[in-house]
């Protein structure tokens, strides 16, 4: 990977239950979230170059999706990454040092697709995965982006959607 090249990837949280009398916030995962979470970060080390640092929502169902990952980068656990807009998910974004190469973004829905979609240029994206990102982003799932500056100029329609995967 040439130094300049960077790879995103937005994974949105596993599958989480829903026990009464427990905030959104603070929603554990199902079952099947820590399995599909263990799938991800699977897929993830079979497919990327090693996840250099991790930007992660506070909410419960965020931190536990990354630790059942498995992921071994150092984490930055973000407040604004709950319940918030693309828009925000960039200003982090683009906080982030130039010595990192791979970036895992672990937040919430329709964050996730606005901010996939939002970042993606048409004319060098997978249009196939674009497609699949907007009809659902379902739990677990991780969009691929790829660009060639520095974190701090990631800007709407800067990068190439290369790949979204599912963990099953």
């Amino acid at each position: 990977m040439n130094r300049q090249d960077r790879t995103l990837v937005l994974l949105r949280h596993a599958k989480s239950a829903y026990p009464d009398g427990v905030s959104d916030h603070d929603r554990p995962l199902a079952p099947r979230g820590r399995r599909e979470a263990r799938l991800a970060g699977d897929w993830l080390r079979a497919n990327l170059p090693a996840i250099d640092a991790v930007l992660c929502s506070t909410a419960t169902r965020a931190r536990k999706t990354l630790a059942h990952t498995a992921i071994d980068a150092p984490v930055r656990y973000v407040g604004r990454l709950y319940d918030t807009a693309p828009g925000t998910v960039i200003d982090e974004i683009t906080n982030v040092g130039d010595d990192v190469s791979v970036l895992l973004v672990v937040a919430h829905e329709p964050t996730m697709t606005q901010t996939a979609l939002g970042l993606a240029d048409a004319d060098c994206s997978s249009s196939a995965a674009a497609e699949r990102i907007s009809t659902k982003f379902p739990t677990s799932a991780m969009a691929v982006l790829r660009f060639a500056r520095s974190w701090k100029d990631v800007e709407l329609g800067c990068a190439a959607l290369v790949d979204f995967h599912v963990p099953r």
